[in-house]
């Protein structure tokens, strides 16, 4: 016969958020491939707070088994612990000028952690998955934690083997650069020729026409971050595949999820397609605000193509300036 208490001394036995991180967040990954949707994101505040609701109630004896006893609390009257929470004061945006918020954001978040190396353990795109409306899951971290998290990450990227086509004939990554606290982000398409021979986003002709569009905004290159969809060059400057796309994905999102711009500047119709995660053309797109989490999206032509055609230029021009008054920044 069984003993009835046997499960409750197992419930009472301390378990380690660590290894259910690791573990759900395998499992919400592939779960995500499979195609599920409305997920919640596992992190480390979120398992411990189950860990201690798990711990509580075994001690008083309900029943967490497959199944449920006729005295047990059904599913939906069981509290629901808050998985990627954020406190309202962690999801305030700091102005990248005002240093005296970014020292109070700095004295409300738990600078005391360290980010591990592993993607899984990384801030990353959204609290639910595919759900672009949510808000940035995790916390808001400070910048030295930003400026960690982005090394670690980038390292990952450089020895990524997702797709081998794209690893057996590129020359290196690459991941992004620019503050790590910017209020603009500019999300491209993928590295060209120049791109894959210095490592860096966007430094040919098209990199000194986005540096001109930069500029223009009043901002200096330095002060936004530069990213692409995929972290490779695609041969002959073809446009990325979905699956190099889905390849990269968790990527871009880790890298947003980190920076928490104020507003992404998505740069011709892979990126916006991407970012949105719809088919709407360029056209349909262009002169009104999305949303990508906390961000507010704007989408605009791609500095390659104002190259080729220069008289999208001034149409260019007018997304940019879209933001610029939302920002109340004179231009």
């Amino acid at each position: 016969m069984s003993n009835p208490n046997h499960q409750t001394e197992q419930c009472q036995d301390n378990l380690d958020p660590q290894q259910i991180l690791e573990a759900t967040s395998a499992l919400a990954r592939h779960l995500q491939q499979a195609g599920v949707q409305w997920l919640p994101i596992p992190t480390t505040e979120g398992v411990s707070e189950l860990n201690r609701h798990f711990q509580s109630n075994a001690q008083s004896g309900q029943n967490f088994g497959l199944r449920r006893g006729k005295n047990d609390a059904a599913p939906d009257e069981l509290p629901r612990p808050q998985l990627g929470s954020r406190s309202g004061q962690d999801a305030s945006r700091v102005d990248d000028h005002n240093e005296a918020s970014i020292q109070q954001q700095q004295n409300t978040t738990n600078s005391g952690q360290r980010s591990s190396a592993s993607l899984a353990q990384l801030p990353r795109g959204g609290g639910i998955l595919s759900a672009n409306d949510t808000p940035y899951g995790g916390e808001n971290l400070p910048d030295p934690q930003r400026h960690e998290c982005l090394i670690q990450l980038s390292g990952q990227v450089a020895s990524c083997q997702r797709c081998p086509n794209l690893a057996s004939k590129r020359t290196q990554t690459v991941f992004g650069e620019g503050s790590v606290r910017p209020r603009v982000v500019f999300f491209g398409e993928a590295p060209g020729a120049d791109e894959d021979r210095t490592g860096r986003p966007f430094v040919g002709a098209a990199g000194q026409l986005l540096t001109k569009m930069i500029a223009a905004c009043k901002f200096d290159r330095q002060e936004v971050y530069i990213l692409n969809t995929i972290k490779c060059r695609p041969p002959n400057n073809r446009n990325p595949e979905e699956e190099e796309r889905a390849n990269c994905r968790e990527y871009y999102q880790a890298q947003l999820n980190l920076l928490r711009p104020e507003y992404i500047i998505c740069l011709g119709a892979v990126a916006a397609q991407e970012l949105l995660q719809s088919k709407v053309s360029v056209g349909s797109l262009r002169g009104k605000f999305h949303r990508y989490h906390d961000s507010k999206v704007l989408v605009t032509y791609h500095p390659a193509y104002l190259l080729r055609d220069p008289s999208r230029k001034r149409a260019a021009w007018e997304d940019l300036q879209i933001m610029l008054r939302d920002a109340k920044i004179k231009f």
